[in-house]
């Protein structure tokens, strides 16, 4: 399949060349020569993702989720009385 690449810049510029050729193809865009974004048809994000959004009990269940460290620093919230005034 081939992938049609442009730059941040030529996305701005026209973006319906982009859409067109997503429309057959994906299209790499590129930040500073670095692949950055893919812009797909929403047909084809759909075949890609199964045709149906993911709920969040969907992706915390995913699986290898519990592998991946996570302990992120307790928030440092002070109470103080609230103002009624």
């Amino acid at each position: 399949m081939p992938i049609t690449t442009v730059s941040s810049r030529e996305l701005n510029q026209d973006v319906g060349k982009a859409k067109r050729a997503a429309e057959h193809n994906p299209v790499v865009i590129t930040d500073r020569g670095k692949p950055a974004f893919v812009l797909l048809s929403y047909a084809e994000y759909q075949r890609l993702t199964g045709g149906q959004g993911r709920s969040i009990v969907d992706a915390l269940s995913m699986p290898g989720l519990s592998d991946i460290e996570f302990d992120p620093p307790k928030a440092g919230i002070q109470l103080r009385p609230a103002d009624f005034s």
